[in-house]
Parts: C-alpha cells; sequence; structure tokens
C-alpha cells in the first residue's frame, strides 16, 4: 500500500495478524521506499514492515534517480545540515507511527541497510529511548561530535544488530570495526555479525537478524 505524506513518503506491509511489533528500515542511497519492502518476508511474522523515502533528491549529489538520507563527505563523514534535517524529519513521521499503521506499536525497530543503517543508529543516539533496537545493515558510525555525540548517556543499553561485508568495497569493513568499538566503549548491548560478501544483505544476515529481533525483550 502506498501513502504519501508532505514530510516523507512511505510503504507499509502489514500481517494479516500483527503483534504489535512495527520494524522501521530506511533505504541506502540512490534508492527509494520500495527498495526494502521484500524483506518483511524474512522478519518474524506478526511484524509490520514501514519503509520511508529519504527526503533529499540523490541526482543533485551524483546519487541517481533515487533518494538520500544526507551527503556523503567521505570516510565516516558527511555533510552535517543533510542527516540532521533527515533526522528531524524522521523524528516527525515516528511520532505520527500510530494513525500510520492503525495501532499503538508496543515497540518499534528501526534500522536499515547502508545510508539507511547509518541514519538510524544517528537517530537513536541523538534521541535515546525512543526505539527498542537498532538494525544496522553495513553501514557506519558518523564522525560528527556535535550532531551526532557518541557518549554513555545516548548509547548505553542500545541495542544494536550490526551486520557488515568482510568485502564490502562502498563501506569497508574497516569502518563498522571502528564504530561498533566506540559504541561498545560506551555500553551499548551490540551484536556484531560479519559475513562473506560484499555490500549487500545476505540470507544468513537476514536469518541472524530475525533471530535477534526475536530475542528482543521489548
Amino acid at each position: 500500500m502506498t501513502t504519501d505524506d508532505a514530510a516523507l513518503r512511505f510503504e507499509i506491509e502489514r500481517p494479516d495478524e500483527a503483534d504489535g511489533t512495527v520494524v522501521v528500515l530506511l533505504h541506502g542511497r540512490g534508492a527509494d521506499r520500495h527498495d526494502l519492502r521484500g524483506l518483511h518476508r524474512h522478519l518474524p511474522a506478526g511484524i509490520t514492515l514501514v519503509t520511508p523515502e529519504a527526503p533529499h533528491p540523490g541526482r543533485p549529489w551524483g546519487y541517481g534517480t533515487g533518494w538520500a538520507w544526507y551527503r556523503y563527505k567521505a570516510d565516516d563523514r558527511v555533510v552535517e545540515p543533510t542527516l540532521t534535517d533527515s533526522l528531524d524529519r524522521l523524528e516527525r513521521f515516528l511520532a505520527e507511527l500510530p494513525d500510520r499503521v492503525g495501532m499503538i506499536p508496543e515497540r518499534v525497530i528501526l534500522g536499515g541497510f547502508s545510508q539507511g543503517g547509518t541514519t538510524s543508529l544517528a537517530y537513536a543516539l541523538t534521541r535515546p529511548g525512543q526505539v527498542a533496537g537498532i538494525a544496522m545493515l553495513s553501514g557506519f558510525l558518523v564522525d560528527a561530535p556535535d550532531a551526532v555525540p557518541v557518549t554513555d548517556s545516548g548509547a548505553e543499553g542500545l541495542r544494536v544488530f550490526w551486520g557488515h561485508g568482510f568485502a564490502d568495497p562502498a563501506i569497508p569493513h574497516a569502518l563498522a570495526v571502528r564504530g561498533r568499538a566506540r559504541l561498545d566503549g560506551v555500553g551499548a548491548k551490540l551484536t556484531s555479525r560479519d559475513y562473506p560478501m560484499g555490500h549487500q544483505i545476505a540470507p544468513r544476515e537476514m536469518d541472524d537478524l530475525a533471530g535477534w529481533m526475536a530475542a528482543l525483550d521489548g
């Protein structure tokens, strides 16, 4: 089902019997809100999947005809105002989630692939306690101390699943190692999984992610 919104457009994949868990997955650079819809069949039964679309058109930044959550600079650095704008829009979007899914979620898991994972983690660190966990699929932890501070007040107890490919040419595995170490240092509850793959989502990774989601205690 397609629904348009003045802030973020989105798609919903709703099971016949929803269990109260809503997973919000953000697409990667140059993709759109349809890109991750197919992952719904790999998630635990009963989960409602919502896939919003990033607000920034990708073409002006050389990202093709899709959309972006931020403008990338290099390594683990971004153009900070583009990210903070997306985080503000995402906050408004999640605040209206009960109206969008037709229920009050018992818990919300936020995550995504590549830029979507990076944005999700930045959201959780800047807005502690708003989501039950983060599903990081081949993203990185932004190095932006002013915009995305990594402190124990924001990260302690944050539950994060971080899957990454050893041979990722777009976001090197070294950035995953760096980001995980920073999260460990401030008390995040991190589940790290690495795979013999590039910049992609693998079936084994989805199995591991589904198991992690099923084990969350709300």
